[in-house]
């Protein structure tokens, strides 16, 4: 293994935990992030001369302990009470292996905090990702292509807006601790989803996004071990994300589910997800919504063809989920393509009633059940509508054709 290899592999391994650990005894994220990439800097240019060390996680935690009081003295050189506790701090400095093992609190007191309600679900999300995962601040600015400027000061807000709330170290109980869960859950689907159907730029699918929302899940997971909503929206990304490899064509080009071929789905990573799901009972309110997504995509992920999905179980589901999701605009119109699969097109139609098609991928899907229908100008219509308000190139180019079919019929 290079030196490389080894600065990397600690940073993907170590990370978290290290950062959860420095934030528990100082109390002071900002500077504890700070401290620990400036450790992994420093391994970046001394391991190669002076060789991995034989605890490179000790190293990095011995570095960035140092590395906090040093930033430390500097704040506090003014008052010598403050000064005399950084000298007190910098006499107990941890020489020896940290115990990561047992800071699973500590890590989720992290998880929480960068999930904190304060903050808009953007910055969770890019939060969640810097502190949970350790990505790079580069590397979470292209997730969101935006500038890395942009989100380095995107991100200096919201840390400092969280750790600014009161009793914001402390973990949760109870209803609370429920809560706040739901606001990691649904950073996480957030993240997947904007990878799994981007609303912009020139893929289909991004599958490095959807893999860094599934690993967030899996911390979760870890942590929380047991609990019915964070099984269920791990199976559910699981499941959805085994259909990457099938969702473009070598060109590029959007393929449609029912066009997909399903020998490129990953079937080990669906059989994982299935036995994780088989074991969920029912449940109730959000942890059931999930479930109940979850079956519905292990209805397509268990069908090897098309004609194989078993459309009554999945409306079922949907049924289930419609009324517990309160009307939800999208699980209408998802469960408008089972009720066409089952019922026909012009059913689907009428109990969607006037669905205002107000962006691409409704009126996309309205399209579709119009051309079923057998209203090809319509369907025209709302297509060239669809590819108008599409930013996702594939997904537009795939508007575009579908109304030149039907056109042209």
């Amino acid at each position: 293994m290079t030196t490389e290899d080894a600065v990397e592999e600690a940073w993907r391994e170590h990370w978290p935990r290290l950062l959860a650990l420095l934030t528990a005894r100082f109390e002071r994220v900002d500077l504890a992030e700070d401290a620990l990439a400036e450790a992994f800097a420093r391994a970046a240019r001394r391991w190669p001369t002076d060789g991995v060390p034989a605890s490179p996680v000790a190293w990095l935690h011995r570095v960035a302990q140092r590395e906090v009081i040093d930033r430390l003295r500097s704040e506090v050189s003014a008052h010598r009470a403050a000064a005399r506790i950084a000298e007190d701090l910098a006499q107990r400095v941890d020489p020896g292996e940290p115990q990561l093992e047992a800071v699973a609190d500590d890590m989720l007191r992290l998880v929480f905090l960068a999930c904190h309600p304060a903050l808009p679900p953007h910055a969770q999300t890019a939060l969640a990702l810097r502190w949970v995962l350790g990505l790079p601040t580069t590397e979470i600015a292209r997730l969101f292509a935006v500038a890395p400027t942009a989100m380095s000061a995107r991100l200096t807000r919201a840390r400092q807006r969280a750790a600014a709330e009161p009793r914001a170290f402390e973990l949760p109980t109870g209803a609370a601790l429920d809560d706040r869960v739901e606001g990691v859950l649904r950073t996480a689907h957030l993240l997947f989803t904007s990878g799994y159907a981007p609303s912009e730029g020139t893929e289909v699918v991004r599958p490095e996004v959807c893999a860094e929302a599934i690993r967030l899940v899996a911390v979760v997971d870890d942590l929380l071990p047991g609990r019915a909503d964070v099984q269920a929206l791990r199976s559910l990304v699981e499941l959805q994300h085994a259909r990457r490899d099938a969702r473009a064509d070598a060109a590029g080009d959007f393929v449609l589910l029912a066009e997909q071929d399903r020998r490129r789905w990953r079937h080990d990573e669906i059989a994982r997800a299935m036995e994780r799901l088989l074991a969920l009972g029912p449940s109730a309110g959000f942890a059931e919504e999930l479930r109940l997504q979850a079956l519905i995509a292990a209805v397509h992920a268990v069908a090897l063809h098309p004609d194989e999905t078993d459309w009554p179980l999945a409306l079922t589901f949907y049924d289930r989920l419609l009324a517990l999701s309160g009307e939800d605009r999208v699980v209408r119109l998802n469960r408008a393509v089972a009720v066409a699969r089952v019922h026909g097109a012009a059913q689907a139609l009428t109990e969607l009633g006037m669905l205002d098609p107000r962006d691409h991928r409704t009126a996309g899907a309205l399209a579709e059940l119009h051309a079923e229908a057998g209203n090809p100008e319509l369907a025209a219509a709302l297509f060239t509508s669809a590819a108008h308000w599409c930013a996702c190139d594939p997904v537009r180019r795939h508007y575009q054709r579908r109304a030149r079919e039907i056109t042209t019929a």
